[in-house]
C-alpha cells in the first residue's frame, strides 16, 4: 500500500503520518535538492572524469533529489559513465504522488515519467531500478533505514541526508543511522544536510566526519556539510569481500562460453570500457542450453521471502528490464505474464496488492481453460523469450568479438594473467581477466565435482488452428507456452525431462512420452489434443546446477578468474542479474541485491 499524502493548499505534499511538509516551502524543494545537497557535496564538479559515481540518500520521499542530481549529471558533459543513486525509504508514495510532485518543475518531468514507470513493485527489501539506458541506475531499500543501511553492499562517493525533522522522524537522524551510513563511507565521502540541530552534528562527529556550517537556502540561515575523516582505521568496506582485490581497471578480457551467462556478463564488461573477447567451443553462439527453442522467465514465490524467492523477483524485474531494451516484443519475447499451477495441494500465497504475483482470479483460469477454483498464482513480471535471439543482441556491442571453435581444456594462472589451453596445451587466448561462464563445461575447468549436469529434453510443435491452448503460458508442473512466432507460423513448446548426472543430448521417445504425460496433469485439453495430432518435434540440452541449486556468480581465484554459471533451469531469470552482480563486484560497484544474497552466490561456497 502506498504511502497517503495530503496536498495543501498552495500544492504542497504533506505527510499524515509525520505531521510535515515534504520539501521546502521556497522553489518547490528544487532550490533545497541544488544548493543543499548538490552544492554541498561538490557536485557536479566532484564526479567529473569518474568511470561511476555514487550517492547515498537517507529518505527518497518523492524522488526531488534524485531527480536534481539525475538532470544535473545529463547536463555535465564531464559527467560519469554510470551514475548509482542509493536511496533508503521506509514509506514509498504512489507513482501518481510522484508525478504530481513534479508538476511545478516541468523540466523534470519526462526524467519523473521515465521514474513513474519503473516506481512498483516496491514491497520491502532492495529494488534496482534502470534508468536512461542503463546509465544511471537507483537502488531502492525499502523498510526502516538503520537495518536496511547494514544490509547495503555499497560504497558512496557522497551522502544527502535527508528527511522530516529530526523532531518528527528522530529514527532517520539516530546516532545508530548515521553509524549505518559511515560504514557505507570512505575516506572523503562528503555528506550535505539542510538541518543543523546540535544532536545531528555531534552524532555525525562521533561517527568520524568533520562537520562545518554553511550558508543555508532561506529561510534557513544555515546548514551542514561534511566529510568523513575518521581518525581510526575504517572497517572492511560493505561492498568488497577481503580477497576480491582492488576495483578493476577497464582493459582486455576474455568470457569463455557464448550461451546466456557468457553473453550477459560480457555486455556487463563491454559496457564498464573492457574489450571483450568471448570463446565457445561451438562454431555459434548459443550453442548449448541457450539454444532452447523458447524459454519462460518468472519470479518464485512461496510463503515467504526465502533467499531464492527474492533473487528471482530482482532477476525477474532485471530480465524485463533488458528484455525491453534490446529485443523486438512479439517476435523475440513477450511480457505475457505466466499462470503457475499449484498441483501438489498447496494453496497461492502472495500478500495484497502484490504487483509481482497474485491468486489468479476467475478471469485468468478461463484463459488458461482451467475450471474456476483451480488453485494458481498469477506472476505478472513474466513472460517467454526466444534465448538465443537474447545471446545475439547482447553480444552485438562494438566492445565485444566472437571467436567459435575453442575447446579449452583447462585454464592456467601467469604472470601476465590467465592462459587458456587446448587438449594439446596450445594457449588459445589469455588475459588478466577471465571469466569462466561454459555453463557444464565449468565443472572440469575449475576441478568442482559439485557442479551437477542436469538434462533437459522439450516437445514443440505447431499450433493448429483447433489447438485449445491457454492465453498465457502456464507452469507448475512442466511448463508449456503457445503463441510464439515460428518461421511457419505460430509454435507451442512444452517440458521438461529433468535427468542428473545425464549430459547426453539426444531425442528420445520416453522422454516426448513423459513430456505429454505431465502435460495432462497441467493442461488436461489441450494434453489430449496435441496427442491426438501428429507427433510433436524434440529439443534438448544440459544444464549446470549447483548442489543448493544457487548461481555461481563472483571471484574463484583472485585476481582474475571470475565465475558465472550453475543458473540450471532458471537461466532467463537469473542469468542477466547475476551478470550485473559480477560486474559489480569486480568494479566496487553497488551492488543489485543485500550483501547476504550476494555472499549466497559467492562461487567459493564451494571451495573446501
Amino acid at each position: 500500500m502506498a504511502e497517503p499524502i495530503e496536498w495543501l493548499a498552495d500544492g504542497a505534499p504533506y505527510s499524515p503520518r509525520f505531521g510535515d511538509r515534504y520539501r521546502s516551502e521556497t522553489g518547490g524543494g528544487l532550490d533545497q535538492a541544488r544548493g543543499v545537497f548538490l552544492q554541498g557535496c561538490g557536485l557536479p564538479a566532484a564526479w567529473a572524469a569518474r568511470p561511476h559515481w555514487t550517492i547515498l540518500e537517507t529518505g527518497f520521499g518523492l524522488g526531488l533529489n534524485f531527480l536534481a542530481t539525475w538532470a544535473a549529471w545529463r547536463a555535465d558533459p564531464a559527467r560519469p559513465a554510470r551514475l548509482h543513486f542509493v536511496s533508503v525509504e521506509a514509506h514509498p508514495v504512489s507513482a501518481a504522488d510522484l508525478l504530481r510532485s513534479v508538476t511545478v518543475h516541468p523540466a523534470l518531468q519526462p526524467l519523473a515519467e521515465e521514474l513513474a514507470a519503473q516506481y512498483w513493485g516496491l514491497r520491502p527489501g532492495l529494488h534496482r531500478l534502470r534508468l536512461d539506458q542503463g546509465r544511471v541506475l537507483l537502488t531502492l531499500a525499502i523498510g526502516e533505514a538503520q537495518p536496511l543501511l547494514r544490509e547495503l553492499a555499497c560504497q558512496a562517493d557522497a551522502v544527502f541526508l535527508d528527511g522530516f525533522s529530526p523532531a518528527r522522524n528522530p529514527e532517520i537522524w539516530s546516532l545508530d543511522t548515521l553509524k549505518a551510513v559511515a560504514r557505507c563511507c570512505r575516506p572523503g565521502t562528503r555528506l550535505a544536510t539542510w538541518t543543523v540541530a546540535r544532536t545531528v552534528r555531534d552524532s555525525l562527529a562521533q561517527c568520524g566526519f568533520d562537520v562545518r556550517a554553511a550558508p543555508g537556502i532561506p529561510p534557513k540561515r544555515d546548514r551542514l556539510e561534511a566529510v568523513y575523516a575518521p581518525a581510526w582505521t575504517p572497517r572492511l568496506r560493505p561492498s568488497r569481500w577481503q580477497d576480491d582485490g582492488p576495483a578493476a581497471t577497464p582493459g582486455r578480457c576474455v568470457v569463455l562460453g557464448a550461451g546466456l551467462a557468457g553473453a550477459t556478463v560480457a555486455r556487463q564488461l563491454a559496457e564498464r570500457g573492457w574489450q571483450v573477447q568471448v570463446l565457445d567451443a561451438a562454431d555459434a553462439p548459443a550453442g548449448g542450453a541457450s539454444g532452447l527453442p523458447v524459454g519462460l522467465f518468472s519470479p518464485h514465490d512461496a510463503a515467504q521471502d526465502t533467499l531464492p524467492t527474492a533473487l528471482s523477483r530482482a532477476g525477474a524485474r532485471c530480465t524485463a528490464a533488458l528484455l525491453q531494451a534490446l529485443l523486438e516484443p512479439g517476435r523475440d519475447y513477450a511480457l505475457t505474464g505466466v499462470l503457475e499451477r499449484r498441483l501438489r495441494g498447496a494453496r497461492p500465497v502472495t500478500e495484497p496488492d502484490d504487483p509481482f504475483s497474485a491468486v489468479a482470479d476467475a478471469a485468468r483460469l478461463q484463459a488458461a481453460g482451467l475450471p474456476p477454483g483451480t488453485p494458481a498464482q498469477w506472476h505478472a513480471v513474466a513472460g517467454w523469450v526466444r534465448p538465443a535471439r537474447l545471446v545475439q543482441a547482447l553480444l552485438q556491442h562494438p566492445a565485444i568479438r566472437f571467436r567459435g571453435g575453442c575447446r579449452v581444456a583447462r585454464v592456467q594462472a601467469t604472470p601476465q594473467g590467465w592462459s587458456l589451453r587446448d587438449a594439446q596445451d596450445h594457449e588459445l587466448d589469455e588475459a588478466s581477466l577471465l571469466v569462466l561462464a561454459s555453463g557444464i563445461g565449468s565443472a572440469a575447468l575449475l576441478e568442482q565435482d559439485g557442479l551437477k549436469h542436469v538434462r533437459g529434453q522439450v516437445s514443440w510443435g505447431p499450433c493448429p488452428p483447433t489447438l485449445p491452448v491457454p492465453a498465457t503460458p502456464v507452469n507448475g508442473h512442466g511448463h508449456f507456452v503457445a503463441g510464439v512466432p515460428g518461421a511457419d507460423g505460430p509454435i507451442w513448446l512444452g517440458g521438461s525431462s529433468f535427468q542428473r548426472d545425464d549430459t547426453g543430448t539426444d531425442l528420445r521417445d520416453a522422454d516426448q512420452r513423459f513430456n505429454l504425460e505431465r502435460l495432462h496433469l497441467l493442461l488436461p485439453d489441450t494434453a489430449r489434443a496435441i496427442a491426438a495430432g501428429p507427433p510433436p518435434s524434440a529439443w534438448a540440452g544440459v544444464r549446470c546446477a549447483s548442489p543448493d541449486r544457487l548461481p555461481l556468480a563472483g571471484p574463484w581465484k583472485p585476481p582474475g578468474l571470475w565465475v558465472l554459471t550453475a543458473l540450471g533451469a532458471r537461466g532467463l531469470t537469473l542469468a542477466p542479474l547475476a551478470a550485473e552482480l559480477l560486474a559489480a563486484r569486480l568494479h566496487d560497484e553497488p551492488l543489485p541485491v543485500p550483501a547476504r544474497l550476494a555472499a549466497a552466490l559467492d562461487p567459493r561456497r564451494l571451495r573446501p
